[in-house]
């Protein structure tokens, strides 16, 4: 069973599914995150739909380098949550199924290709209160506490 991380899902509302892959891209202390505009004001983690067709790891690293310019190495598949969210860009509501991957940085390509995205690095002890998802929040808190650990 995949965690749900916010609210319930409304009993009128019908939620296709909408898989997606995201990054924890982590250098040193720091993360790289991507920041929106719109349709709110939000820091998350890159990433987003997986396409018809397309895999889980080719969507990672297409979705990351749209979002914030970087070519990036995945690591290893840290886990899954599930959200019921209304998708403004969309204007339809959805279970998004989030597969979340631990990467590193390997380039910087150039700046975000998706409009209205800006990639940030931010410390990474700093950075999980600060994201716009509790799922997101709570990957980037679990991948900080293990590097704590280790020191």
């Amino acid at each position: 069973m995949i965690r749900r991380y916010g609210p319930p899902p409304l009993r009128d509302i019908r939620y296709p599914a909408r898989p997606g892959a995201y990054g924890v891209v982590v250098r040193g202390g720091s993360i790289l995150l991507t920041f929106t505009r719109s349709p709110a004001p939000e820091l998350q983690l890159p990433g987003g739909g997986i396409d018809a067709g397309e895999g889980v790891l080719t969507a990672l690293h297409r979705e990351v380098y749209e979002e914030t310019g970087w070519r990036i190495a995945p690591r290893r598949r840290l886990g899954a949550f599930r959200r019921f969210v209304f998708m403004p860009d969309y204007d339809r509501w959805a279970e998004k199924i989030c597969h979340v991957y631990l990467a590193h940085p390997v380039r910087r390509l150039g700046p975000p290709t998706e409009p209205a995205h800006e990639a940030v690095w931010l410390p990474l002890a700093e950075a999980a209160p600060r994201l716009g998802n509790e799922g997101d929040a709570a990957m980037v808190a679990r991948v900080a506490q293990q590097l704590s650990r280790r020191g």
